[in-house]
């Protein structure tokens, strides 16, 4: 038993070591090369990775893709969207749906929804009821599609 943990603290110390070494070579590549070391560690540093963080997640998003689905489609909620939103973006808005889709409370759900169609425009009593039906009637769509 005693040989077994020895050698379990062996196997650890190596890796230990390992990583030590690693880091060292890491460290003296910095020194040496400056800024430009990154290179030795990362592929494609000069490429377009920094600005394309996170499409990877949005683009393979299935939630996303009913939420774009159903924006594009003849129901009778998603042309009454299509008709209020304009000439808005359709794959912005349904990036922000799925993001207040997210959202636990009821209302606080609610009240984002409207918010994206509302898009920051001045808002009167008579827009605002009919913006609250709208959102209503977009969440239960989404609640049955979803």
């Amino acid at each position: 038993m005693a040989n077994k943990r020895e050698t379990h603290c062996n196997n650890q110390v190596d890796t230990f070591a390992e990583a030590l070494a690693t880091a060292r070579q890491m460290q003296q590549n910095w020194l040496t090369y400056g800024v430009d070391f990154v290179n030795f560690y990362v592929e494609d540093v000069d490429g377009d990775w920094l600005e394309t963080w996170g499409h990877d997640e949005i683009l393979s998003n299935s939630q996303l893709d009913t939420i774009k689905e159903f924006l594009v489609s003849n129901d009778s909620v998603a042309l009454t969207v299509r008709q209020h939103l304009k000439e808005r973006s359709l794959f912005d808005f349904a990036v922000n749906l799925d993001e207040s889709w997210k959202i636990y409370e009821a209302n606080d759900r609610l009240s984002a929804v409207r918010q994206l169609l509302a898009c920051g425009d001045n808002i009167d009593d008579g827009d605002s009821i009919q913006l609250v039906d709208l959102a209503n009637s977009l969440l239960v769509k989404l609640a049955e599609i979803l």
